[in-house]
């Protein structure tokens, strides 16, 4: 049987396309199963903590991200807030996306050693349910800070699992927020949440605000007050050698006429995946907290 020019290249090209398929089949399986944890360690040095903060905060800007807010916390803890075009447009994308449109990064002294983190991308990403490319983000915050590995939880999850996620039976999801409270327009509701910020109504102040447009407002937010007060939860359960600051500041959204908080239950427990339910160092020690954060920051939307 002879064979002609043409139908070798016909095979060749069905050949090609074949591989191409599997190729794509396999790399999308792969990053399927892919488990992410909620921090990437940056890079660890003996550096002066003030000087590491502004090397930080100069790698940051220089890589093209905004700095929309500075957060210290506690005694050697500074959170640095930054956004930047794609974040913002791709927060517009999904409902509650607002939630995902910043990222933080944590400069914490840990004895003599100063340790660069920050949120992961990839994670947050599929935790709050985002829709399109978060890739850039990271490959920007990678080449930014530098990598060295995730950390923050014992396995990891993957993208399927952080979309469906929540700690526990019974427990919230990620579209189950609290406060929901309703204005007649969305300048009322954050002019509302403003006002009583500057007041520091229930022990709450402002760290900073993200206007992402599309009736969209991302506001962060310190609570100092009782059980829900950031230096009390997190002297209670970042216990490892490896810091979580990032996990702060907590953060009300506005989006259009309505007020939402994403839930103690949920909002802690994504970033302290691994967290016990009992014992030390555990939600238990921290169990008032999800009510007093609630109480603390409905007083902020004014309506008890």
């Amino acid at each position: 049987m002879k064979t002609t020019r043409s139908s070798y290249k016909s095979i060749s090209l069905s050949y090609m396309v074949a591989i191409g398929f599997l190729v794509l089949f396999c790399s999308a399986s792969f990053a399927a199963s892919t488990k992410m944890k909620p921090y990437v360690l940056a890079s660890t040095s003996k550096v002066a903590h003030a000087t590491a903060i502004k090397q930080t905060q100069a790698a940051l800007t220089k890589a093209g991200f905004s700095i929309v807010g500075n957060y210290v916390p506690y005694k050697n803890a500074h959170i640095i807030i930054v956004t930047n075009a794609l974040l913002k447009s791709t927060a517009l994308k999904s409902k509650q996306g607002g939630f995902g449109a910043t990222q933080r990064i944590s400069v914490t002294l840990v004895k003599d050693e100063v340790q660069v983190a920050y949120t992961n991308p990839s994670y947050m990403f599929n935790a709050y349910r985002m829709k399109g490319d978060i890739s850039p983000v990271a490959n920007s915050l990678k080449a930014a800070l530098g990598y060295v590995k995730e950390f923050g939880s014992s396995y990891g999850m993957t993208a399927a699992s952080l979309r469906k996620y929540h700690y526990k039976i019974f427990m919230p999801y990620f579209d189950n927020p609290i406060l929901n409270a309703k204005f007649d327009s969305h300048n009322t509701a954050v002019t509302t949440v403003e006002n009583n910020l500057a007041k520091k109504v229930g022990g709450v102040s402002k760290v900073f605000r993200l206007d992402l447009g599309n009736n969209q407002t991302l506001i962060g937010v310190r609570l100092t007050k009782g059980c829900g007060g950031d230096k009390l939860i997190m002297d209670r359960i970042d216990k490892k050698v490896l810091k979580s600051t990032a996990h702060l500041p907590y953060e009300i959204l506005v989006s259009d006429k309505k007020v939402m908080a994403l839930p103690a239950k949920f909002r802690i427990a994504i970033s302290f995946p691994s967290l016990s339910m009992v014992g030390s160092n555990s939600f238990y020690s921290i169990m008032c907290a999800p009510g007093s954060i609630s109480k603390a920051l409905t007083k902020v939307v004014g309506k008890s």
